[in-house]
């Protein structure tokens, strides 16, 4: 026999029998107000078998980095119904930068995988999952209307303008058939009209057939000694309809060019014509972007410098005989903080209303990826050793290209190198990645010959190794004097590293 529950007059225990509480777990007290819900009692409203749920946990795209606009589902670390702890790593999404972690917020159960592993370019703010709390049938869950992102604020109306009155375009003049037709200077035009004479009587010297003051002249000349008269205006015919003739067909070749080539039919050989359509990743499309607005909204000025190696070289000797195993891009990177302390009005940025001093010497080290290029940050590098810096740029660069970066390893950064020397490159321009001001481009280290004077004063060849660098700066806030003065300490830093230390 079902039991009929008399329920007192309290507002908070009708609304969570009629499915409007938010408490899923109740006791059941009988005092002077009524009845209340009980702990652990398993209810139903009018004998139905359906129990009361709450609304589940929405797991959303999240922003994982400033630029990110939408990310790709790269895989899912938990499956629907297993139980989830808060800080649990629930799927792998790839971002502009790199792939990263989201970890949960709440402890429950995955109740529901909403976008499947693999999918691409879902926006900021989508559902992507749905969370339950233990004790909740999971199974039985259902899926938000609200799926999508948070659609932008309305726009107020705007009042259509009232309707323009027609205006009948004016009747264009023609020409009388049979005559040339020249491109007029306004000073030939005034001497043609003055003398009644017409363009087409003449010839036209000008360039790209324009006829000029000289031409008309020439003219007048002519009218003067009666070689020619004046233009006087013909009255045009009347004008009789005309029946359109019907049009004919415009022979093609046989062999049309299409103005897009179709694509490719994929594990088939290339038709002549086709292409082959490449998907980009996110952090290829960002970097495009990037790149764009860089060389189109910086004004980039570059200084070039060359720099004699062969005090690091024997210092990186000495090193790596006590087993201290660094790079000639740590001394650069070294070398490059250190002037950056020395002068911090090269450690700025610009936000687009100005330029910003910045606190920090964060060095950003461009690394390529299968992906594309990105630039891990060596945190403080002006206050580490160089074997400290050896090892993070070693440690963020395997991360880097394994794409397990953490936001915070990538994002800011008050100036950028890019060293292609390890390729053969003798020198480059790089491109400043915003808001930062500065990029340092090096090259290879080469042998070079120096005629040099020894201890007795004889000439001799002397052999150096050198290196070139080329700084790319933001002109609205590191001048040409600036980057210059910039170039020459660095120069004097990395040719003495005791100043290193």
């Amino acid at each position: 026999m079902a039991a009929s529950w008399r329920v007192g007059c309290d507002p908070r225990v009708l609304r969570y029998l009629l499915g409007f509480g938010g408490c899923r777990r109740l006791g059941l007290v009988k005092g002077a107000s009524g009845w209340s819900v009980g702990r652990g009692a398993s209810w139903r409203w009018l004998h139905s078998t359906q129990r009361l749920r709450a609304d589940p946990i929405k797991i959303l795209m999240p922003s994982l980095s400033p630029t990110m606009e939408e990310g790709n589902i790269v895989k899912w670390l938990k499956k629907e119904g297993e139980a989830v702890s808060a800080g649990d790593a629930l799927c792998e999404i790839e971002t502009d930068k790199a792939v990263v972690t989201l970890d949960a917020s709440d402890d429950g159960i995955l109740a529901k995988i909403v976008v499947e592993e693999g999918s691409k370019n879902i926006r900021l703010g989508s559902l992507i999952g749905l969370l339950v709390e233990e004790g909740e049938d999971w199974k039985h869950v259902e899926i938000p209307k609200d799926v999508g992102p948070p659609s932008p604020a309305a726009k107020p109306s705007v009042p259509c303008p009232p309707p323009e009155p027609q205006i009948s375009p004016p009747v264009k003049k023609e020409h009388p058939l049979g005559k040339l037709q020249f491109r007029l200077s306004p000073a030939a035009r005034n001497i043609l009209e003055k003398h009644a004479l017409d363009a087409s009587q003449g010839t036209a010297t000008g360039p790209r057939g324009i006829f000029t003051k000289e031409d008309a002249l020439k003219l007048v000349q002519l009218k003067d000694t009666g070689k020619i008269t004046e233009s006087r205006p013909t009255p045009a015919p009347p004008t009789t309809p005309t029946v359109p003739l019907p049009a004919q067909a415009i022979p093609t070749p046989p062999y049309p060019r299409p103005m897009i080539p179709p694509l490719s039919t994929p594990g088939q050989p290339n038709v002549p014509g086709t292409f082959t359509e490449i998907p980009a990743s996110n952090i290829r499309r960002v970097i495009a972007k990037r790149l764009t607005e860089s060389k189109s909204t910086v004004p980039h000025a570059y200084a070039t410098a060359d720099c004699d190696l062969g005090a690091v070289l024997k210092a990186r000797q000495s090193l790596v005989r006590d087993d201290i195993k660094v790079s000639v891009n740590d001394f650069i990177i070294k070398a490059a903080a250190v002037t950056l302390k020395q002068m911090p009005d090269v450690n700025v940025s610009w936000d687009g209303e100005g330029p910003k001093q910045l606190p920090s010497i964060d060095i950003s080290v461009a690394v390529a990826t299968d992906k594309g290029l990105i630039t891990p940050i060596i945190k403080d590098a002006a206050a580490k050793g160089i074997q400290e810096i050896a090892d993070s740029v070693k440690a963020l660069s395997k991360k880097a290209r394994d794409g397990k970066l953490l936001p915070e390893e990538y994002q800011g950064g008050s100036f950028s190198i890019s060293n292609l020397g390890m390729f053969g490159i003798d020198e480059f321009a790089a491109v400043i990645n915003p808001p930062q001001a500065c990029i340092l481009a090096v090259g290879r280290f080469r042998p070079v010959l120096k005629l040099e004077q020894d201890e007795e004063g004889n000439a001799r060849l002397q052999p150096h190794q050198l290196i070139t660098v080329t700084m790319s700066s933001d002109s609205r806030v590191v001048d040409d004097e600036l980057a210059t003065r910039f170039l020459e300490n660095f120069k004097a830093n990395l040719e003495n590293p005791i100043r290193l230390a």
